[in-house]
């Protein structure tokens, strides 16, 4: 457990919380931190199913720009590869992932929940990348998984204007998919990834690498990769409960081994 990143295991969902007061600033010791919890929920067999959360007031308000502001190009050429690299380990994880966003989800705020495989805002949540106000341009994914969210009109709106979104507009453009109240918002994530979490975790796991793999390649790859993911699970005992109880009892009354 880190100082400022913690994870948390209940019913087989784990949740990586921030708290590092006031704002959640992700400066590189919380960077670390976030690495190391993505880590931690991706090799626990007993996690199946995670929930990125900042607290009932802020997701993360953006990177520590006190840190940044007197470092030059040698230093953050260095800084930057283990801000990606730590950002990459949570869309990494193998199970699925949903960010609970109350407050502000502003610059690295945003980019970590980009990280995630579903976002939940809280009604009066405001998302954005205002990297561009600073003279600098996201650097943590925001170029990269933004567009491949909401497309590149929209996600070039957002980072040339740094503007920030309100939750109903970003429900509206696909950058969130469930909009709550305010104190509703760790809930309706846990509510969420539920279902997952009594599902077939390594069925789960092939089906969020085929989609995710298969976005950075041409269809034909994508295909190759969708068709070796597919095959391979005819190799686990999950397949053979899957079809047996569908066989025995009908579609989706099968109890999956929690381990």
């Amino acid at each position: 457990m880190g100082e400022f990143v913690r994870v948390e295991v209940a019913a087989g969902i784990a949740t990586i919380r921030l708290d590092r007061p006031k704002m959640n600033a992700l400066n590189a010791q919380v960077q670390a931190e976030i690495a190391a919890a993505a880590a931690q929920v991706s090799a626990d067999a007993a996690v199946r199913a995670v929930i990125l959360y900042g607290g009932e007031r802020v997701f993360a308000a953006g990177a520590d720009i006190k840190e940044m502001a007197g470092l030059g190009y040698p230093q953050m050429a260095e800084r930057s590869a283990r801000l990606q690299a730590a950002f990459t380990a949570v869309a990494e994880i193998p199970k699925p992932v949903v960010a609970a966003v109350a407050g502000y989800a502003l610059g690295g705020g945003l980019e970590l929940a980009l990280c995630a495989d579903f976002r939940v805002l809280g009604e009066s949540a405001k998302v954005g990348q205002p990297e561009i106000l600073l003279g600098i341009i996201p650097g943590a994914g925001g170029t990269q998984r933004l567009p491949r969210l909401v497309g590149p009109a929209r996600a070039k709106d957002l980072i040339f204007t740094g503007r920030h979104v309100a939750a109903a507009e970003a429900l509206a453009i696909g950058l969130a998919d469930k909009v709550v109240p305010d104190d509703a918002v760790y809930e309706a994530a846990a509510d969420l990834v539920a279902r997952y979490a009594t599902g077939p975790a390594l069925a789960l796991r092939a089906a969020k690498q085929a989609v995710d793999r298969g976005l950075e390649v041409d269809l034909a790859a994508g295909l190759e990769i969708e068709r070796l993911q597919f095959a391979a699970l005819f190799a686990t005992e999950d397949q053979k409960t899957g079809m047996r109880s569908f066989i025995e009892n009908g579609p989706g009354k099968a109890t999956f081994d929690r381990r």
